[in-house]
């Protein structure tokens, strides 16, 4: 609930730098086997993998073997599977098209223009230079099942290893139009690890959750795991403090979007969207989302709030929220802290 209102505002400001032109989803992964490092090194991983990613696909776009354009792209870092086991991976919204060296519009007529082979291959050289520089620097820590890799022989053995493999990186969907990409975005956006519809039961003990099973075609299935578990698994996918999860590149990033996406909109002759929720008071926002009169009583439709600040707004819905849900919650407080005086809470 807490991430509904941010990701509805998020959309409608982007809703402002979409065209009507192709648009995919692509996904880089990294092997496994550099899970304990990128977990003991967070931020200077997750970074790595933004700065990997991205100058992959400005190397490739800018090659007139394949486009021979600026292109602009949203990277997004989860580190989740469906398992909510450590998955660190980055999506990125890729603009299926972009400027040329004369600052006309080019694509390739709705195909993806880059061969997934060679995006792996180069998103795998990118990272692991990145990686190894690191490493000679001295600015890598090694915790846990890392500990190993602060000896140059194992650390050496670990690089070779992901050298030889084959790393993935594929595209998942394609747009068509500027709706199509809109609606998309908050799905990736503002996600977490695990919602509230996916936690099916609780006992004292363990906690019921939904996961996909990858290996029969994406079947959702239960997962029970003890409630210790699940909340293990569930911090390992608190970001580090103040990390930006979600950032922009090329022809959308802060710096040249106002010229140059204009620019684009005028070559594709694309209507500009106004944005239905700038300088909109949080209340106001919340009627034009969700018809909801937060300054109005529920019963008598009478006026009894004024201008409500954002944070207002925040605690009135999750009030509501609790006021429906405080069995609920308060059964899976007590099982998580060993407390056994549920009815006396019940009654309060």
């Amino acid at each position: 609930m807490c991430q509904e209102f941010p990701k509805e505002k998020w959309i409608d400001a982007q809703k402002e730098n979409v065209l009507d032109a192709p648009y995919y989803h692509v996904v880089f992964t990294v092997p496994e086997e550099l899970n304990p490092i990128i977990y003991s090194n967070q931020k200077l991983l997750y970074d790595a993998l933004y700065h990997a990613a991205s100058s992959t696909l400005n190397e490739l776009a800018k090659d007139s073997k394949y486009l021979g354009a600026d292109i602009g792209y949203i990277c997004i870092l989860h580190t989740w599977g469906s398992a909510m086991n450590y998955h660190p991976h980055i999506h990125t919204i890729v603009l299926g098209g972009g400027l040329d060296k004369d600052s006309k519009w080019k694509d390739t007529g709705g195909k993806f223009f880059l061969p997934y082979g060679v995006i792996a291959k180069v998103f795998r050289g990118k990272y692991l230079c990145e990686l190894k520089s690191l490493w000679n620097d001295s600015k890598l820590e090694f915790h846990g099942t890392a500990e190993k890799y602060q000896n140059h022989y194992c650390f050496k053995e670990l690089l070779g290893e992901c050298y030889k493999k084959d790393w993935v990186a594929y595209c998942k969907e394609t747009f068509n139009g500027a709706q199509s990409v809109i609606n998309y975005l908050g799905k990736y956006t503002h996600r977490i690890a695990i919602s509230y519809h996916r936690i099916k039961s609780m006992t004292e003990a363990t906690v019921t959750y939904a996961v996909k099973d990858y290996k029969n075609k994406g079947q959702w299935k239960e997962k029970t795991v003890p409630g210790e578990e699940f909340i293990r698994r569930f911090l390992m996918h608190v970001p580090p403090k103040r990390f930006v999860r979600i950032r922009h590149y090329g022809l959308l990033s802060c710096r040249n979007k106002s010229k140059k996406m204009a620019h684009c909109r005028n070559l594709l002759g694309c209507k500009k969207y106004i944005s239905a929720l700038k300088n909109r008071s949080a209340a106001e926002m919340i009627k034009l989302l969700y018809n909801i009169d937060v300054c109005r009583c529920s019963s008598c439709c009478q006026l009894v709030l004024g201008i409500l600040s954002y944070s207002k707004v925040i605690r009135i819905l999750f009030c509501q929220f609790i006021k429906h849900h405080i069995h609920r919650i308060l059964e899976f407080l007590i099982i998580l802290t060993d407390f056994h005086c549920i009815d006396h809470f019940k009654q309060c």
